[in-house]
């Protein structure tokens, strides 16, 4: 009964620094440091992307600054990330068209890839 008793206290405290080793983690580094926006601005946000992209679907809305950068996937697969300031306008940062002329083949001199 002794030996019982001793492996069920040390299973025990294996459990509990299991446990509290894995909360830490969460706390401390586990996860998105990105947290999704929500609300009327984010739903606003949402609708003006999709209007940008014309159609697709958004994957996330996120707070940036005074304005809201939020991950659309288009209707042909393509994702992207499209900035907007607090008027829900886009900014001239992120733009649809710079990752369309990235895949055209030519990088950013001009000059066609070998």
């Amino acid at each position: 009964m002794r030996v019982t008793r001793k492996y069920a206290i040390v299973g025990g405290a294996i459990l509990a620094l299991a446990a509290g080793g894995t909360g830490v983690a969460v706390a401390v580094g586990g996860g998105d440091d990105d947290e999704q926006a929500t609300g009327p601005g984010a739903e606003r946000a949402k609708a003006a992307a999709l209007e940008i992209t014309r159609g697709g679907t958004v994957d996330g809305v996120e707070e940036e600054g005074s304005g809201y950068e939020v991950e659309v996937t288009k209707p042909d697969g393509q994702q992207v990330e499209i900035a907007l300031d607090s008027q829900n306008r886009q900014t001239a940062g992120d733009s649809e068209d710079e990752t369309d002329e990235n895949e055209s083949g030519e990088d950013e001199s001009g000059e066609d890839d070998e």
